[in-house]
Parts: structure tokens; sequence; C-alpha cells
């Protein structure tokens, strides 16, 4: 049995620790409130982007056949971009994503190579010895559009020299606090069949739509709203990933600092037991000491 002192010093360590996770469990949940502001604040424009797509496709003379519209007939490579977190302690979050991905790409038709966006996703695929086409981790805490614009313009790239036929999306929805979905969508090529897997606060209009004169013409602007379109998509992505990660990471340091405060009253019973038990054996010794003495 250990000694008074170790327990009173493995209790010291418990209610340390509790402090940490109750740290962390704030700061993920202040981290949660602006990653959900930051998400809402790209709907705006990926609305009107989509809408303006949108428009230009159900033109009754649209003749605008753009590469990343197009489907190809034969798909021979498959990029996936992977969106996990740089940083652990957020539960199952991570392990959930990779198994997800790995089920989803298990039977794909085509060989698949994988851009990763975070660090534990990167550790955790590379063991397999897998086709890592690129890697960006280290994106600062709260990342810019202009931090995640270049991961958009590799795929636009790669879909654009033949180096991928389709790009898939693999990222954490973020539902509410208590849960997060791994989700997977087709980012190239870009399809107007799924407008809800889009933007989500869209909403078509019914009846015909208006024919409008383009200035610029049609192709232009279509080559410059897809690329840009691409690039918000996986922007969208990783801050819904964040959000997801900080609401993880929340809840998985709410459960710790929970287990860490019963941990410290099992361990301040079990230290009262045993003081308690020494102290009456100690008055057992005084008592049969005197007894002793008087026979």
């Amino acid at each position: 049995m250990p000694s008074a002192r170790e327990m009173r010093l493995r209790i010291r360590s418990v209610g340390n620790i509790a402090q940490v996770t109750r740290a962390l469990q704030a700061v993920s949940a202040s981290r949660v409130r602006r990653a959900q502001q930051a998400v809402q604040a790209t709907r705006p424009y990926a609305t009107k982007a989509w809408e303006v797509l949108l428009h230009l496709a159900s033109q009754p003379a649209r003749d605008v056949a753009h590469p990343l519209l197009t489907q190809r007939s034969q798909v021979r490579q498959i990029t996936a971009v992977v969106v996990t977190s740089d940083r652990g302690l957020a539960g199952a979050y991570n392990a959930n994503l990779i198994r997800f991905c790995l089920e989803t790409f298990r039977a794909a038709p085509a060989p698949v190579s994988y851009v990763f966006v975070g660090r534990k996703g990167r550790d955790m695929l590379t063991r397999r010895r897998i086709d890592v086409r690129a890697d960006f981790s280290g994106l600062p805490a709260e990342p810019t559009f202009a931090d995640v614009s270049a991961i958009g313009r590799l795929v636009v790239e790669d879909y654009l020299d033949g180096r991928a036929d389709q790009v898939f999306l693999v990222y954490t929805s973020f539902v509410n606090l208590l849960r997060q979905i791994p989700t997977t969508k087709l980012l190239l090529p870009l399809e107007f069949a799924r407008p809800e897997a889009r933007v989500t606060e869209f909403q078509a209009g019914s009846g015909p739509a208006p024919a409008y004169i383009y200035e610029p013409s049609e192709e232009e602007l279509i080559g410059q709203i897809v690329p840009r379109f691409t690039a918000l998509q996986v922007f969208h992505a990783v801050m819904e990933s964040r959000a997801s990660e900080h609401a993880a990471r929340m809840v998985a340091m709410q459960n710790a600092t929970q287990n860490a405060v019963e941990l410290t009253s099992a361990l301040r019973l079990e230290y009262n037991q045993a003081r308690q038990q020494a102290i009456t054996s100690d008055m057992l010794d005084i008592v049969g000491g005197v007894e002793a003495q008087r026979a």
C-alpha cells in the first residue's frame, strides 16, 4: 500500500492535470465559436458565386465546355484532399476521419494520391506507404483564405494537367458541439446536380432563368469563378474541420476534467482511510503498551 506522502503527491498531480484540461477546454470553447463565425462569414460569397455558376449553366444557348466542368470518360487517377488537425488531444476526431477515408477509397476504381492538410492525418496514413501528392501541415490557428488558396490552386492545376481525373475533399462536417460527421464530396469536376452539397443556404428560383448578356464572355467568367469557388470550398472545409476539431477537443477535455475530479475524490477517500487506519493502529499500540505496563 502506498504511503501517505505518495498519496498526497498523486492527488496533487491529478489536480494539476485537471487544471490543464480545464484550461484547454476553455480555450477550445472560445476557438470553436470563432470558427463557427468564420464558416458563416464565407457563405454569402459562396452563395453568390454558386448562383452565378448556376445561371451560366442554365443559359439556353450556353456553349461553354470548361475543363473543370467536364466529366472525363475514364478515371485513371484520383486525388483526395484530407483535412485533419495538427495537434492531438481531440479524442477520436482524427482516427474517425482516417478510418472513414480508408473505407471510402478502399474500392476506388483508380490509384489514389493524397493531399494532406494537417500533420496528424499525414503521420497516420504515411505509415501505410501511400502516395502523398503534397502536405500542407502547420497552417495558422485561424487560417485565412490566402493561407488555403494554395491548396485550391494545386488541385486545379493537377486536374487541368491530367494528373488527376477526379478530386475529392475529405473533411469533418461540423453539426454541433457533440456531433461531427466525416464527409466526402467531389471537388472536381464541378457538378451542378447537387447544390445542397456546395452551398446550403442557396435556394434556386422557380421558372425559367432570365437571359443576361455577360461582359466579359461566359468562358472568361467561368474560367475565373470556378477556380476561386474550388479554393473557397477547400477553405470552407478547413474551417468546418477546425470547428469540429475544437468541439471534439472541448468535449474530450471536459471528459478528462470530470475523470480527474472523480479520480481525485477516490484518491482523497483512499488517503483518508489510510490515514485513519494509521491513527487507529497507533492508538491501539498505545493502549496495548499501557495495558502491558499495568500487567
